[in-house]
């Protein structure tokens, strides 16, 4: 059973010595979600978050984002365009804790919307290459997983191995993909720090800039290709002036990133197949050989630039868009890591002028609720509503 919002406030009370709540509300849609979450408001105006997990997978994405959260430490956030979720405090609850964070400024977009405008655009651009320009010594010293180029390469592999194990894979598919995991050339890169989880959901924009990135629990050094294969699925005009101000700011230093993104942008129909299998979800399977037969036919009907010398024609950005515009939801999101300013969040269930949906924690309370502003909450006529991807 989803905890409520009050009982969530209570939980930040104990995890936070002296904090004295004025407001919450929840900032879930409870039990479909990986967190129970809440808006937590104090007396001071401060806006926080409070997660609690739900499930095991919830609880060690949880674990690994603390971990991400305390190696950027002030001089590596100093490094960063935008700002990064402070850590406020913890506490036990049944068998996991509930944890509490500053919530960031800034309102959500979904990726269509993100990479609609060239000034929004261009900024995420830049704000990845920041994270992938951070001095890598602190990966290590965190603990956190460091990869070689041949290692990302060999994590390719395995997973096109998996997939053409479950029988499903076409054979054109796995040729194109073994051909390009066989390309030195595409492999000769630098690691770099990754984000790891980046998504649509991670960002949040304030006056047309990213102001802040959510969902840390993938932090680590690997291919840079991984943070910007999602812009790949967005519709937006702008979507490839944000790997242009990316390569810019990289100066143009991995000459084959975009082509690599691109493989990962494929190779997710394969981690939607292998988990339709793993699932014993026929529906699923049956969704992701779908998708994957189209893909044989765009492959084989166009003629860009290929993913290496041997594959063939690769995709373009507007046949990415296509083919993921046919992706359910759940299949783009399945395995993304949540952040925490969505938690499964429906805003066709709140509106901050409803008392039916607000609660005062404190009875000295008068009523009166928080700014949007201050909390970078959004209405739904400002921004798409965060799908239930948790």
């Amino acid at each position: 059973m989803a905890r409520t919002q009050l009982t969530l406030a209570a939980l930040a009370t104990s995890a936070v010595p002296g904090l004295d709540v004025a407001y919450t509300r929840k900032h879930s849609a409870g039990a479909h979600g990986l967190f129970d979450s809440a808006l937590v408001i104090d007396t001071d105006g401060r806006a926080l978050i409070i997660r609690v997990p739900t499930s095991q997978s919830a609880e060690t994405e949880q674990s690994a984002d603390l971990v991400a959260l305390r190696a950027l430490t002030t001089g590596n956030r100093s490094r960063l365009p935008f700002d990064v979720p402070e850590y406020v405090g913890q506490t036990p609850i049944q068998g996991t804790r509930a944890v509490v964070y500053e919530l960031l400024a800034g309102d959500s977009f979904d990726a269509d919307a993100l990479t609609g405008h060239e000034g929004v655009s261009g900024s995420i651009g830049r704000a990845i290459a920041a994270i992938h320009s951070l001095p890598s010594a602190f990966i290590g010293t965190a603990g956190l997983s460091q990869q070689s180029a041949e290692q990302c390469r060999k994590d390719a592999i395995d997973l096109i191995d998996r997939a053409a194990n479950t029988g499903y894979l076409p054979a054109a598919l796995l040729r194109r993909w073994e051909q390009a995991t066989d390309d030195d050339a595409l492999w000769q890169f630098a690691p770099a720090v990754v984000h790891g989880s980046m998504s649509a959901d991670s960002i949040l924009i304030t006056d047309d800039a990213v102001s802040g990135i959510l969902g840390w629990s993938g932090l680590a050094v690997g291919d840079p290709a991984r943070d910007l294969h999602w812009l790949l699925a967005a519709r937006g005009d702008a979507a490839e002036l944000a790997i242009t101000a990316y390569s810019t700011a990289r100066q143009g230093s991995d000459t084959h990133i975009t082509q690599r993104a691109m493989l990962y942008a494929e190779l997710e129909l394969a981690r939607w197949l292998l988990h339709g299998v793993s699932s014993h979800d026929q529906s699923i399977v049956d969704d992701a050989v779908a998708m994957l037969d189209g893909l044989v036919d765009t492959v084989h009907s166009h003629t860009q630039q290929p993913l290496s010398p041997e594959t063939g024609p690769i995709m373009t950005v507007g046949d990415v868009e296509n083919m993921l515009d046919h992706m359910p939801r759940a299949a783009r999101d399945y395995d993304q890591h949540a952040a925490m300013h969505t938690d499964s969040y429906n805003f066709s269930g709140h509106s901050m002028d409803s008392d039916a949906n607000s609660d005062s924690f404190d009875e000295s309370d008068d009523g009166s609720e928080p700014n949007d502003s201050r909390t970078g909450i959004i209405a739904p006529d400002q921004a798409a509503s965060r799908s239930a991807s948790e």
